[in-house]
């Protein structure tokens, strides 16, 4: 079974630049708002990706480790193509549209990890979660609740980092013993850690490393 894992933060709280690490064949980026990564590079990103795209490649699971950056537009754009609908029931196919992206990554290679780059926002309470679009959505869908990792993206502006634990302000969890408190923003690191905690295959092959020196 494939996992997903959130990466959580505000916009320039460092989770696009996390990416920085990877090398072109260990990862598949899919862009929803259509950026380029913040840093040079020549990993390769799949523009403006819908949810077809993105559960389409899943389906074929050519690679270990793919990222969807700013996945929460999927939810937007969502909404956005269907603002002029009076009825209730759209906010349960949103629902149901990423509840469905999450269960195609389920079942992806028992080695594969799909990290969703994701936006935060605070709570009426000043709690830091996952965003949506709404209550409504909210009340039907727990994005954190439904994976075993969230990393929560922060900055002073200086340094980037995650955070592995709740501080009691954020939704952030990972196992215990996988990481400490606060580790750097590094995707690449993170993903190596995963995958040898849980005695997963390594994003490539060594074989297929040295090829590509």
């Amino acid at each position: 079974m494939g996992m997903p894992v959130f990466v959580i933060g505000f916009s320039g709280s460092g989770k696009s630049s996390s990416l920085r690490n990877f090398q072109p064949n260990e990862v598949g980026v899919f862009s929803v708002a259509g950026k380029r990564l913040p840093f040079q590079g020549k990993i390769k990103v799949a523009m403006n990706s819908s949810y077809s795209v993105i559960e389409s490649s899943l389906k074929r699971n050519a690679l270990r480790a793919y990222v969807i950056d700013d996945s929460q537009y999927l939810l937007a754009f969502d909404s956005f193509r269907r603002a002029k609908e009076s009825s209730y029931s759209k906010f349960t196919d949103y629902a149901v549209s990423f509840y469905t992206l999450l269960d195609t990554i389920k079942k992806t290679s028992p080695d594969t990890i799909v990290y969703l780059l994701h936006h935060a926002e605070e709570t009426d309470r000043g709690m830091v979660k996952a965003k949506t679009i709404g209550k409504m959505l909210d009340n039907q869908l727990v994005l954190e609740g439904l994976c075993e990792i969230v990393l929560y993206a922060e900055t002073d502006g200086k340094k980037y980092q995650f955070l592995t634990q709740s501080n009691g302000f954020t939704t952030a969890k990972s196992p215990m013993g996988m990481f400490p408190l606060e580790i750097d923003n590094d995707l690449k690191a993170v993903d190596s850690r995963i995958r040898e905690f849980y005695g997963m295959k390594p994003i490539v092959e060594e074989k297929a490393e040295e090829e590509t020196k």
